[in-house]
């Protein structure tokens, strides 16, 4: 017997994955978890009939010869799949797109990619095959892509996530129907968790980037957590969000992320639980961990793991061309084109004054105005940066600030510029090696 199952709380991606997995392989049948997220429960109670898939103590693991597993490669993550782990000669085939360390499934073979959503891992190889699927098998793995994707704005989103939402769409996938599984209403409970969250959170700054935190107490169930999250770390526009919600005996602490530089699955695998760049989960017992020891280990491990692979210093000209204020402005001018640069510092005694920038150059309106001192049309309104500030940082800066130039200042000195051309350059992998 042939089988495919994924992880407990499983998602959108999941599900997609294990149905993927048996048009993929000839007489395989899904195995679903127990425990799923409350909008895959929703599609379930109304389309589990339309697909071959069963529950885990429906299985005759005596029976099983051949397992496959999807969206993750950890064992424990796995439900009442004890006993085929220690199975002898069980064959595995392991499909995941997370890239975490601490895997203990050892498969005979592996498709493991860094790619949005492992759904497009399947769709790949179904479009090298030239498969063609149901409008209701593309409709699932379209919203298992879309989910794990941001609707393929995630950070970690690929050029294949996109081609393979292309290869379902193609096969007739529904947009209405992924839409409402997607978005579904919010509830009255949900609204008051959202509202919980709002009276308080916790904002900290690492490597440049807000990343809040809050705490909330369950009393009662609230479906569709993970959705509330995501729409309150946009509410409060931080780059990442943890939110830790506890019951009665356990911790389920939620993260979501918009900057590739805080990747929340790594964050949240050394509680135990897992998930991608973008979006992650974990649950601990009361009796294993406080609140306090939660936020502990999240924070100790985003100051070990929010790190660009290039800093400022980097990617910054130096040393910098600087003028007096007196200095004319026929002679900026001069000095720019001669350097071929777009702008100039003006600076007196090591303080920094302002800058001339060639859009300044337009201000100039008569013969003699080319004469004028530069401090007469140097703009005043200065945003520094710091040498080991990261290009994310300077990026938001120049973003926020209508800014093209940031000079770079270590100890009060001026020792650097980076430029809007600069950021550019390094984002398009253009930065030299």
């Amino acid at each position: 017997m042939l089988i495919a199952t994924t992880h407990k709380n499983t998602d959108f991606d999941g599900l997609a994955s294990v149905i993927a997995a048996t048009i993929l392989y000839p007489g395989c049948v899904g195995v679903v978890p127990r425990m799923t997220n409350s909008n895959v429960e929703r599609f379930l109670s109304t389309h589990k009939t339309a697909f071959n898939i069963i529950l885990p103590n429906e299985v005759p693991f005596d029976e099983v010869t051949k397992l496959i597993v999807v969206d993750t490669d950890q064992w424990q993550r796995l439900d009442r799949m004890d006993k085929l782990a220690k199975k002898d000669g069980l064959e595995i085939d392991l499909w995941d797109h997370h890239m975490m360390p601490g895997g203990d499934i050892e498969a005979g073979w592996t498709c493991k990619e860094r790619i949005g959503s492992t759904v497009t891992l399947f769709t790949r190889e179904m479009q090298k095959r030239g498969i063609q699927l149901s409008p209701l098998d593309s409709t699932v793995m379209l919203i298992g892509l879309y989910e794990d994707t941001g609707h393929l704005s995630f950070p970690g989103t690929t050029a294949d996530d996109a081609r393979a939402a292309a290869y379902l769409l193609e096969n007739k996938a529904d947009l209405n129907v992924a839409g409402f599984f997607l978005n579904p209403p919010y509830e009255e409970n949900q609204k008051e968790i959202l509202f919980e969250m709002m009276k308080e959170t916790e904002r900290l700054k690492f490597s440049g980037h807000s990343v809040g935190f809050n705490h909330v107490n369950l009393d009662k169930k609230v479906p569709n957590l993970a959705a509330v999250v995501n729409m309150y770390r946009k509410i409060i526009n931080v780059d990442a969000l943890f939110v830790i919600f506890s019951s009665d005996d356990r911790h389920s602490i939620i993260g979501r992320s918009g900057v590739e530089s805080i990747d929340i699955g790594r964050i949240l695998s050394i509680l135990g639980g897992g998930g991608h760049s973008g979006a992650g989960s974990a649950s601990v017992k009361n009796s294993e961990m406080s609140v306090e020891n939660i936020i502990e280990k999240i924070t100790t491990a985003l100051a070990a793991n929010t790190c660009e692979s290039a800093r400022i210093s980097d990617i910054m000209s130096f040393p910098v061309i600087s003028v007096g204020p007196d200095t004319s402005m026929r002679e900026a001018q001069i000095l720019m084109a001669s350097h071929k640069i777009r702008g100039v510092m003006v600076a007196e005694d090591a303080n920094i004054l302002g800058i001339i920038v060639l859009w300044d150059l337009k201000k100039v309106k008569k013969e003699s105005q080319w004469d004028n001192p530069v401090k007469a049309f140097m703009s005043r309104n200065i945003f520094s940066i710091g040498p080991g500030d990261s290009p994310s940082v300077a990026a938001r800066i120049m973003i926020e600030k209508d800014v093209g130039h940031l000079p770079v200042v270590q100890d009060d000195k001026l020792i650097g510029i980076v430029t809007r051309t600069d950021i550019l350059t390094y984002y398009y992998d253009l930065l030299p090696e």
